[in-house]
């Protein structure tokens, strides 16, 4: 078995149906963590890591999107904003086409705008392999999902903070991957919300209850001190942004969230 995330029978089922061709498979990592050498045997079931490049130096974003890859990363997340569904700006399908031409990694675009249904097939071809979106910010939640789905790319559902986790209930067996906000979208840095990981637990006993497919992926104030919630809630995916980018040993940080 060569899958990497948290629920063993979920992500055998998933890598070997879906996201295994894209993502790049290592059997074996070296890692420093302190003095400490440790060998991470990759057959083993741990979380996926992805940095987000919201928290990255954006002057230097070639760079670091390679960087990430470097330093073990599993997945590029991108924090896509539009100013009206979530009060910040950042970037759009120029960026994620600029991802694709420096990395090898998948990219996950995380669309945090309104009417995403209007540009989920454009960020599909700006060369994201996975598409997420807020379905209270959707008009048309299901041709948003047909039109990733048609272009041969991953979808899933975003469940914000303050949204109920029954939202995403109606296409749970239609998604890839289903994201749990730990903070409010709209920006990087702010505090871990544990009781959110509530709706993680009720994403993962839907998943067992009905063999759906999709990983779990916890967005919002994940790092070192919180990754066993994450893990013990069933979660397959960990986004983390400045406990990455703002360490002084990227690399060891990816590293002690790879549990």
């Amino acid at each position: 078995m060569d899958c990497f995330a948290g629920s063993p029978a979920v992500s055998e089922r998933f890598w070997s149906n879906s996201l295994k061709e894209f993502v790049s498979v290592r059997k074996v990592q070296i890692v420093t963590l302190g003095m400490t050498i440790g060998i991470l045997i990759l057959n083993k079931i741990w979380l996926l890591v992805a940095p987000s490049m919201l928290a990255a130096d954006f002057g230097n974003m070639a760079s670091e999107v390679k960087n990430i890859e470097i330093w073990g990363a599993d997945i590029v997340h991108c924090d896509v904003m539009d100013g009206v569904y979530v009060p910040n700006i950042t970037f759009g399908m120029p960026m994620v086409k600029a991802f694709r031409r420096n990395t090898n990694l998948p990219i996950d675009a995380h669309l945090m705008i309104t009417e995403p249904e209007k540009y989920v097939g454009q960020f599909c071809d700006a060369g994201a392999d996975i598409v997420t979106f807020h379905p209270d910010a959707s008009k048309d939640v299901q041709g948003a999902i047909d039109t990733v789905k048609s272009k041969g790319k991953k979808c899933g559902i975003v469940v914000n903070a303050d949204v109920d986790f029954d939202i995403a209930k109606p296409y749970l067996d239609q998604i890839d991957m289903l994201v749990i906000m730990t903070v409010q979208a709209g920006f990087g840095g702010q505090s871990f919300k544990p009781e959110c990981l509530e709706k993680a637990r009720l994403g993962a006993i839907e998943r067992e209850k009905h063999g759906y497919n999709y990983l779990i992926e916890v967005d919002g104030g994940v790092g070192e001190s919180n990754i066993m919630l994450l893990k013990d809630a069933g979660v397959d995916v960990a986004v983390a942004g400045s406990s990455v980018f703002k360490s002084p040993d990227p690399q060891r940080s990816i590293a002690a969230l790879h549990v």
